[in-house]
């Protein structure tokens, strides 16, 4: 399992960029899987769902299977960590980061300058690349525009990193804060 992120300010375009990523990475045959950061509290959950109501008698974790599919929802007293989370995917060939921007893992940098906010690839080795709207001559990494999703996907494979070495680098950076907020 190899792992990359997108990373980016909120309305650069990261999760469009990433719907159209993932079909041209299965197109190349890679099983995709990915992991979202959100900034704020969400629920998966229907309220009226037995699912909902099992939370809401208070469960502190259900899991709903069914031939298909199966959805764990656990409430938590803190929020999860990069490596624990990225444990806990099953078999698969990528796995895309979507946020945790300020993780120490390699990411493909999305930008959009109608957003008005700085660049994050002049602060961040980790950025690897940027897909832009605008033109960065002294990026010192491979510039591609937003919508070139064939020569992103490219870039992912080519950067993309082995789980075990990110989950050991993340590790060796357990006393420093994380990046969630982002």
């Amino acid at each position: 399992m190899r792992v990359i992120g997108l990373a980016g300010w909120s309305g650069a375009g990261k999760t469009t960029l990433l719907v159209r990523l993932i079909p041209a990475l299965r197109a190349r045959g890679l099983r995709v899987a990915t992991l979202k950061h959100a900034h704020h509290a969400f629920d998966v959950d229907q309220p009226g769902k037995d699912s909902f109501r099992h939370r809401e008698a208070g469960a502190g974790e259900v899991i709903v299977s069914s031939r298909r599919r199966v959805v764990q929802i656990r409430e938590v007293a803190e929020e999860a960590r990069l490596p624990d989370l990225l444990r806990r995917f099953g078999p698969c060939d990528l796995v895309v980061i979507e946020g945790f921007k300020r993780e120490a893992h390699p990411k493909l940098e999305v930008y959009r300058h109608a957003n008005g906010r700085p660049p994050l690839h002049p602060d961040d080795p980790r950025i690897v690349a940027v897909a832009s709207d605008h033109p960065f001559p002294e990026a010192g990494r491979p510039i591609v525009p937003l919508d070139a999703v064939e020569a992103v996907a490219d870039i992912v494979l080519a950067r993309s990193e082995p789980l075990a070495a990110i989950l050991e680098r993340l590790e060796a950076r357990k006393g420093t804060p994380h990046g969630a907020a982002d």
